[in-house]
């Protein structure tokens, strides 16, 4: 990385280190809405944390993807609630993806300054995430109709960003959330550091966004970003770990200095670190608009989930089997790990566009 790259990493661990000061996860996990509204404005007017991945003429930082990769690998060490994927890449990336140049300098100042929250309504119960079947379908008067599953930051969201079908193709809507026929429900999840909820809407009116299908391109950089947090969750499980086993004492040993416990950890720290290889590789694909994006954003999609999951089960069966204890953080990271490989499609449609990409290149 370079200097300015390592300074942003440590700006943002230690807004989130004095954010979290004498708090454990548990407690930011059940914290309120204006806990983490209070930190979202830190992390954007200290650091501009919103706008790293969004263009100066837009009111961002114009710096890229691998900036915003940066900070996303932070928040995933402490499994920080912040609407940084949601909204800051997932929906600010479709909306400028979406081509329109007034919207983007009508919305995105407000979200880069954290004043406001967008989310990006698209796939429905499924949850497949296919750029070519959205849960929403809009008449030729701009008229929505659909419920989208899995959206993330729904609750809070000040804009709604919609993708539906329309005769013409695949387009992103404005909808206003307050307005008539929008409906909003919060879900509650097995991961509770992830705010997702249904969006519904009957006969809602939306503005349509540019002439093209942007959700493509925004798929890739969805999975990207969360192999990002994937990887620093991962990261932070294998130094719990570690720090228990160098300090849980058995036979008068640290279990750490047994050669079954030792292999184990170095074999997560291979995963982790080839995942963070990938992760890394993927991003600055996607930042330089390389022919091979597609495919190494599918593969991290796949490998880092599978790191994470490696190293949250070993992180539980490595501390005696803690399972899910409730004081103890393992579990937390046990389950944002199963969430998380299933948040933007199931791994083998991943394992599927991964084999089409492969077979596309060698064609």
């Amino acid at each position: 990385m370079t200097a300015e790259q390592q300074a942003l990493r440590m700006s943002v661990r230690g807004v989130l280190s004095r954010h979290t000061v004498d708090r454990s996860i548990a407690e930011l996990t059940e914290s309120t809405a204006g806990d983490d509204a209070k930190l979202w404005q830190m992390l954007c007017g200290q650091i501009g944390v919103a706008g790293l991945a969004v263009p100066e003429r837009f009111g961002g930082l114009g710096a890229g993807l691998g900036e915003a990769h940066i900070v996303l690998d932070e928040l995933g060490r402490t499994l920080t609630p912040a609407p940084m994927l949601g909204c800051a890449v997932l929906a600010s990336q479709a909306l400028l993806h979406s081509g329109d140049e007034a919207a983007c300098r009508r919305i995105l100042p407000d979200l880069v300054g954290g004043e406001r929250l967008a989310a990006l309504a698209w796939t429905d119960q499924h949850g497949d995430w296919d750029p070519h079947r959205p849960a929403f379908t809009a008449t030729n008067g701009g008229r929505l109709t659909g419920e989208a599953h899995y959206v993330l930051d729904a609750p809070l969201a000040d804009v709604l960003l919609v993708a539906a079908s329309t005769p013409v193709g695949v387009r992103l809507f404005e909808v206003d959330p307050h307005a008539a026929g929008v409906r909003r429900r919060p879900v509650t999840t097995v991961d509770l550091t992830r705010r997702l909820g249904v969006v519904v809407l009957d006969g809602a009116t939306g503005r349509q966004l540019g002439e093209v299908n942007p959700l493509e391109r925004v798929r890739d950089i969805a999975c990207v970003a969360l192999s990002a947090e994937q990887v620093g969750a991962a990261t932070r499980a294998v130094e719990l770990t570690v720090a228990y086993a160098l300090s849980r004492v058995q036979f008068g040993r640290p279990i750490g200095a047994f050669q079954a416990i030792a292999h184990r950890l170095a074999d997560l720290h291979v995963a982790v670190e080839s995942a963070r290889s990938l992760s890394y590789a993927a991003v600055s694909s996607l930042d330089s608009d390389a022919p091979d994006a597609p495919l190494l954003a599918a593969g991290a999609a796949v490998h880092c989930a599978e790191a994470l999951e490696q190293a949250a089960a070993q992180m539980i069966q490595l501390h005696g089997g803690i399972g899910i204890t409730w004081e103890h953080d393992a579990h937390r990271y046990f389950k944002r790990a199963h969430g998380a490989a299933h948040l933007f499609g199931h791994p083998r449609a991943h394992l599927a566009r991964l084999a089409e990409a492969v077979i596309g290149t060698q064609s």
